[in-house]
């Protein structure tokens, strides 16, 4: 099993630590109804994906 030989600095565990956060979703308007969407997925809104009618909402 690895196990450390040293033990990690409080800055060093810090500064690696301060990586992680949250990121905000990336969204596009939908080209139909303008709503907030993923890229790449169906609207929830109104249920269009490139252009077509894919889901029925």
């Amino acid at each position: 099993m690895a196990v450390p030989k040293r033990r990690m600095s409080r800055s060093n565990t810090r500064s690696r630590r301060a990586n992680w956060k949250a990121q905000v979703v990336p969204t596009v308007a939908c080209p139909q109804c303008k709503a907030d969407k993923l890229a790449h997925a169906v609207c929830q809104t109104c249920g269009t994906y490139n252009g077509r009618q894919v889901v029925e909402v």
